[in-house]
């Protein structure tokens, strides 16, 4: 590709925080419920690139095909691979799609096709960069790209934007359907690749991806009982920062078999299980390290102590995202405080 920007390329980040920012400085998007892609083009040749910075074209050929069928030849956009079943947003139904059989993939397809909805433009159909202009003039050169292209062909879809709090407020009471909650990025701002300083994220319910770094047999057998979970520091370390037991009995069969085949030391490099505590039993000190390369995201109540108060419940899956891009920075913010007695 002849593109001023080539995959892989770190898209922009988004810090998680409890409320959403209110000024004049934001612009508000719904957060949907899929896939984040960058997409290129260049002539012929289009690729789908992860958040995790791995190819996606070969599980999402319908996406390809309509961005083919775009008058602009040449682009970069940063976006949200949905499939809408039943009127809903499918996350499970993206999982399908990452599948090794392309005639499966093929099938999966016909049966729900994609959507690619837009939110950012990183390179222009003259082949220009925009990643260093600031967010008020990316979003009009992509509504003015939107116009343009995608009028013929809803595949492709612009994201709504805004610069109204009430409005944000108002997407945001319908998060837990298509919505996952709400992003806020700043005007003002180049596109920050690779970073989170730029934009920021709220959802109904406090979430993190995770590094699965080991696991632990339940009492008496050689089933899985809880999935130790963890996060990465800036110096690269990968600190145990909790566990989760929440999956269903007729899952542990399945799940045991893949994280023995992963078993490998020695899963955490920072804090790990099984350290001094007054709480601590010969059992809660024996556990399996695996390589981290399974992404879970949790639910969670608090963080205090550098770790989850309590243990998590999973929410899905994340093949779509690198392991080391789950990091402390996620609930950091939230680390417990103390509170003064009146």
């Amino acid at each position: 590709m002849k593109l001023p920007l080539k995959p892989p390329f770190p898209p922009m980040e988004a810090k998680s925080v409890d409320a959403i920012p209110s000024g004049d400085d934001w612009q508000y998007e719904p957060k949907w419920d899929g896939f984040r892609c960058l997409a290129f083009r260049d002539g012929a040749e289009v690729f789908l690139q992860s958040k995790a910075g791995q190819p996606l074209a070969r599980y999402f050929p319908d996406i390809v095909d309509a961005l083919l069928r775009l008058t602009a030849k040449k682009f970069v956009v940063d976006g949200e691979l949905a499939i809408e079943v039943d009127g809903r947003l499918s996350f499970d139904e993206l999982q399908l799609r990452l599948h090794p059989a392309a005639s499966r993939v093929k099938k999966l397809a016909a049966a729900h096709p994609a959507t690619f909805i837009l939110f950012d433009l990183l390179v222009d159909q003259t082949g220009t960069s925009l990643i260093n202009k600031p967010l008020l003039e990316r979003r009009r050169s992509l509504e003015n790209f939107a116009k343009q292209n995608l009028k013929r062909d809803r595949v492709i879809r612009l994201s709504p934007a805004t610069p109204s709090l009430a409005q944000a407020n108002r997407w945001f009471a319908k998060a837990g359907g298509n919505l996952d909650g709400i992003t806020a990025k700043r005007l003002d701002a180049s596109y920050a690749s690779g970073e989170r300083t730029a934009m920021v994220k709220v959802k109904n319910i406090r979430t993190a991806d995770c590094v699965v770094g080991g696991f632990r047999y339940t009492s008496g057998a050689k089933v899985i009982g809880s999935l130790l979970l963890g996060l990465y520091d800036d110096a690269g370390l990968l600190h145990h920062v909790g566990f989760t037991s929440a999956f269903k009995t007729s899952d542990k069969r399945a799940l045991t078999k893949k994280f023995e085949a992963l078993r490998k030391p020695p899963g955490f490099t920072g804090n790990a299980p099984g350290g001094p505590s007054r709480w601590s039993t010969e059992r809660t000190g024996e556990w399996e390290p695996v390589e981290p390369k399974i992404v879970v995201e949790v639910t969670y109540d608090h963080f205090t102590g550098e770790r989850f108060r309590h243990g998590t419940k999973i929410v899905r899956w994340r093949p779509d995202k690198a392991p080391r891009q789950c990091t402390l920075d996620q609930v950091a913010h939230r680390e417990g405080r103390a509170i003064a007695l009146l």
